[in-house]
């Protein structure tokens, strides 16, 4: 197993800065989205050249610290077409460079017709959505056919891709390899949220050999809402059952440790790490 974060996470800037809290937390490698991370790095078509990527990526590699997944998250279905269409160039952008940082994945949620707030809206759940996504996905896996890398995706329960079946029906319909980035929470809700293992055993089961890599939260389970999402080891969510089935099913696993911040990471990082050796 493999314990990482996203490097925006750590609460600072630039590689030397990243690289010293990844060595005091005893942490293997970062979820590396540059543009929160590099202030000389905006969020704009061009933004990362060939020659920062490889500056980069190079510093990291001989710290020995690994790159699972390079996010340039973009909203596909956007209502603002010029945004969706501003997020899918950076996107394959960083398909262009990604192998450059040290990893040849590249990843993104679907998307809501709620724009920037990122949210449920009644028209996620359409196959018109659906259908937009699918076809955003399908030009970005042509640029990484062209420059070896690969495409990863996220559901989450107030996107398109809504569950794990949705999901996997839309890589179905790309019809070409794309990778999966595994999120437990995101995909609970006010109802199903008592049924969290069964989520993770589907996903498990359906997307197999294909999960790049597991986002990891933590939650209080509330009555009639979505559960709400605490610092990891501060929650309600058990995570022997978690951990005990992604060993069983890749003892070699990256787990990323996501929205969780400051001084409760170290908490984090120990819970996983005792859990995970205790496990057979």
């Amino acid at each position: 197993m493999k314990l990482c974060i996203r490097a925006h996470d750590l609460g600072v800037k630039g590689t030397e800065d990243i690289l010293t809290q990844l060595d005091r937390l005893g942490l293997d490698g970062v979820q590396l989205v540059c543009y929160k991370v590099y202030d000389d790095i905006p969020y704009a078509p061009g933004g990362i050249t060939p020659e920062r990527a490889s500056a980069i990526g190079r510093a990291l590699a001989e710290a020995g610290k690994i790159v699972p997944l390079v996010g340039a998250y973009f909203n596909p279905v956007h209502p603002d077409e010029e945004k969706a269409a501003r997020g899918q160039a950076i996107f394959a952008d960083y398909l262009r460079h990604c192998r450059a940082l040290g990893c040849d994945v590249v990843g993104s949620e679907t998307g809501s017709f709620n724009g920037d707030e990122w949210t449920y809206h009644p028209r996620n759940r359409t196959e018109e959505a659906l259908q937009k996504v699918v076809a955003a996905f399908s030009q970005l896996c042509d640029v990484a056919a062209d420059c070896g890398s690969t495409v990863a995706m996220e559901g989450a329960e107030g996107h398109v891709c809504y569950d794990v079946d949705t999901l996997a029906r839309a890589r179905r319909m790309i019809g070409r390899r794309t990778k999966v980035i595994f999120d437990l929470y995101n995909y609970m809700d006010a109802a199903n949220q008592g049924d969290y293992l069964d989520i993770l055993d589907r996903g498990l089961d359906v997307f197999a050999g294909e999960i790049q890599v597991f986002h990891m939260k933590d939650c209080i389970l509330t009555s009639g809402r979505k559960p709400l999402q605490v610092p990891l080891g501060t929650g309600e969510l058990d995570m022997r059952a978690i951990l005990g089935r992604i060993k069983a099913y890749d003892p070699d696993a990256v787990l990323m440790l996501e929205e969780t911040t400051g001084e409760h990471i170290p908490h984090a990082v120990d819970t996983i790490r005792r859990v995970w050796a205790e496990l057979p």
